[in-house]
């Protein structure tokens, strides 16, 4: 069983050689270290916003767009009721934004809804003209200073700017916490100090804002992955756009709360990593290589790897434990040895990973005490679930889904909101 020892000895070297970059991260994060902006202009605004039965949580978004201190007539929010059989289109309406239906089962997923959503609007309203579209999900709420952060990032000439992902279930169990320390690891630990060391950050499926300008560059949107958010990414980053954090810009959006649910949307992910790398791997391979862009480097290393080293390492454990209980039985102890230790380490690098995000985050995550400690202490299994998704992406049958949300929550329960800033978001919701 020495084998064994050293495939994860070599499995645990390769994460180490790919990902120690983002110990440098870790450092500017903790001293603090990000850009300081001030709006250069008030930009015009389109919000686009692609929903699928989502009746049940809508228009609580719509009414934190409306109770934005941002100037109302600087946006203009569209909805596209993407395949939908209850009547998110009517309330969309009611709350005044301007609603597009569509009804196609064979070009299925965000990307394609988008697309359809921006050609409408250059149809129908072809005498608008925007500096910069923001993208949301239809299950999202946004901080009352959302669009005055981003607008103050965007409009000092910055294509694209992704803002700082928060979540407004965190505390329902230990799935929805997992899933809120990765997002907040995701714009603290990596986009912040992306941002401030100059290189490229990473849009993560909602939340960002892009400049008309760029959509006239790459000829309109032209991203269908199941990951269409990483596809655009890559896409940007192998030309030389870099993507802007704006870590002032508050979104919560809504998590999975079960693991059967979590699996399959995780499983989703890693199979839109892989047509990512497989689509646009070369371009960014080329540019790292011929113009040293760490960006692209970085951007691989966040696709690759993790789901490459995580599967063979699961395989080839399976493998030794079966080869171990059929051929050399007086050789598992060393097994399971062996086995212990490397969870043991990968628990602790896991939990430490998830303790740092929350004592820097604490004052922004919605949940009890108690369970905050806690949940810490479940985050690496949390981390652990994504080898299953991994296996089934790689092995299942996998298609986009959509994921259903229920937690029907306004801005002002996120308790972020002081209650001048809620009564006058009140007051603008009435509007």
């Amino acid at each position: 069983m020495e084998t064994l020892s050293t495939i994860n000895f070599l499995m645990a070297a390769l994460f180490v050689a790919c990902y120690c970059y983002q110990a440098v991260f870790a450092v500017v994060r903790l001293l603090k270290k990000h850009r300081v902006f001030t709006a250069q202009k008030l930009c015009r605004y389109a919000v686009l916003i692609a929903a699928r039965n989502e009746s049940a949580v809508i228009a609580q978004l719509l009414e934190s767009i409306r109770g934005q201190d941002y100037p109302q007539e600087l946006l203009d929010v569209y909805l596209v009721a993407d395949n939908c059989t209850d009547d998110t289109a009517a309330i969309a309406a009611s709350c005044g934004a301007r609603v597009f239906e569509r009804q196609n089962k064979e070009q299925v997923g965000k990307g394609y809804a988008l697309r359809f959503l921006l050609e409408k609007i250059k149809e129908t309203y072809p005498e608008e003209r925007y500096d910069g579209y923001f993208v949301f999900d239809a299950d999202n709420l946004l901080d009352p200073h959302y669009v005055t952060e981003m607008n103050k990032v965007f409009s000092n000439g910055n294509q694209v700017v992704t803002g700082y992902r928060n979540t407004k279930n965190f505390g329902d169990n230990w799935i929805t916490a997992g899933y809120g320390l990765w997002f907040l690891r995701e714009s603290e630990y990596l986009n912040r100090p992306r941002d401030y060391l100059g290189t490229s950050c990473s849009v993560s499926g909602t939340g960002f804002l892009f400049a008309q300008d760029l959509l006239d560059e790459l000829g309109g949107w032209e991203y269908f992955l199941l990951t269409e958010d990483l596809e655009f990414t890559a896409d940007l980053v192998s030309r030389g756009v870099k993507i802007a954090y704006c870590g002032t810009a508050v979104a919560y959006d809504e998590q999975p709360t079960s693991f059967k649910q979590s699996i399959v949307q995780r499983s989703r992910w890693v199979k839109g990593y892989l047509q990512v790398v497989a689509k646009r791997g070369g371009s960014m391979t080329r540019r790292m290589l011929s113009e040293g862009s760490f960006g692209c480097f970085d951007m691989l290393m966040c696709t690759i790897p993790a789901v490459v080293i995580t599967v063979i390492s699961l395989v080839l454990n399976g493998i030794m434990l079966v080869v171990g209980v059929t051929s050399a039985r007086q050789e598992l102890g060393v097994f399971f040895m062996s086995l212990a230790m490397s969870a043991v380490n990968s628990y602790a690098t896991m939990y430490l990973m998830g303790a740092m995000t929350l004592a820097t985050e604490w004052k922004n995550i919605r949940c009890s005490k108690g369970k905050k400690i806690a949940y810490s202490f479940t985050f690496p299994f949390f981390v652990f679930s994504f080898g299953i998704a991994m296996l089934v992406a790689v092995f299942g049958n996998i298609e986009w889904k959509p994921i259903k949300h229920s937690v029907a929550l306004s801005i002002g329960d996120m308790g972020s909101v002081s209650p001048q800033e809620l009564r006058k978001f009140r007051k603008n919701r009435k509007l």
